[in-house]
């Protein structure tokens, strides 16, 4: 049998990847959000949490039905790492609402947009190769794909929009670092981005509560969220037929997850991110993916007492 063009396999991955997850559970929005309240109970159990990490620890946590919130370092400016593919997305969709892009238009793929990382799909496409921009978008958040993130990152017009368009939404502290003008000594002390963990999760609640680009937009982008296929940190941690929204990153010495639980008790956002820490491994144990998946069950376990649920023994091996 003729083995497949590249081309041809990595448009099979994005259909069945694109067509893997339901529409995002109905939420109303025209009652009022229900105002903070600092929660003394669960502020305890998260502090109990990260005691002992080898590292810095920053958690923020807002139940969006209750209002009951908790946090520890969440105005601390932290890494992205792959996080900041969520204001990327903001911006394409921007562009997309304002009409400079076109959600179905064909992109031309060369080999100089490849970014080395085995882990890309989109650097397997053949050189000259047509892609959709929005499968580019889709392989951006979905597998957390660095070629297409810094394709669209270009396209989105430069991380100067991107911080601009954070700058106009009251982000003040989310940026984008790298390829970005007058921002290398930021790249340096922080990489790609830069957030703290509060504002990394209200990205989140933005885009649920259709506040941030357009209602259609809103939906379009929380449902490519919906997909994520790095599943096995905070995400295993909720039962698989409850929505979730989320973006993960990770680097040497930083480990991070952002996720908006569309819960049977109410919507909750939360944001986990490391800095400084001691264990740099890859491994499943690494200090830092232990800590995610700690705090993704307790969070669950807190807000939602009658729904008891733990992973099933073995499920560690199927996940990626």
């Amino acid at each position: 049998m003729r083995p497949c063009p590249r081309s041809v396999w990595i448009c099979c991955v994005v259909a069945l990847l694109t067509g893997c997850a339901s529409a995002p559970a109905p939420m109303s929005l025209t009652a009022p959000p229900a105002p903070p309240q600092p929660d003394a109970a669960l502020q305890a159990e998260l502090q109990e949490a990260v005691q002992g990490f080898h590292g810095d620890v920053g958690v923020y946590v807002r139940n969006l039905r209750t209002g009951q919130t908790a946090a520890i370092r969440a105005d601390e400016l932290f890494p992205t790492a792959s996080m900041i593919k969520v204001p990327i997305l903001l911006t394409t969709f921007q562009a997309l609402e304002d009409g400079n892009l076109e959600f179905l238009q064909k992109l031309t793929y060369t080999d100089s947009l490849a970014y080395s990382d085995e882990d890309d799909l989109l650097a397997l496409v053949q050189d000259s190769s047509t892609i959709e921009l929005a499968k580019v978008a889709m392989l951006m958040i979905t597998m957390s794909d660095n070629t297409a993130s810094l394709w669209l990152q270009s396209l989105a017009g430069t991380g100067l929009r991107i911080n601009e368009w954070l700058t106009q939404h009251g982000f003040d502290s989310t940026r984008m670092n790298s390829r970005t003008p007058g921002r290398r000594p930021n790249w340096e002390a922080y990489g790609w981005g830069q957030t703290t963990p509060r504002e990394m999760a209200e990205l989140l609640v933005l885009i649920r509560e259709q506040k941030a680009v357009s209602p259609a937009a809103d939906q379009q982008m929380y449902r490519m969220l919906t997909r994520i296929y790095w599943n096995g940190e905070a995400l295993s941690q909720i039962p698989p037929w409850v929505q979730a929204a989320s973006k993960q990153g990770a680097v040497n010495r930083s480990r991070s997850e952002v996720v908006l639980v569309n819960a049977p008790a109410g919507d909750y956002v939360f944001s986990v991110i490391t800095k400084n820490q001691e264990d740099e491994s890859w491994e499943s144990s690494n200090e830092g993916y232990v800590l995610l998946r700690k705090v993704s069950a307790l969070l669950w376990k807190y807000f939602e007492p009658d729904t008891p649920w733990v992973p099933a023994p073995g499920a560690a091996r199927f996940t990626p």
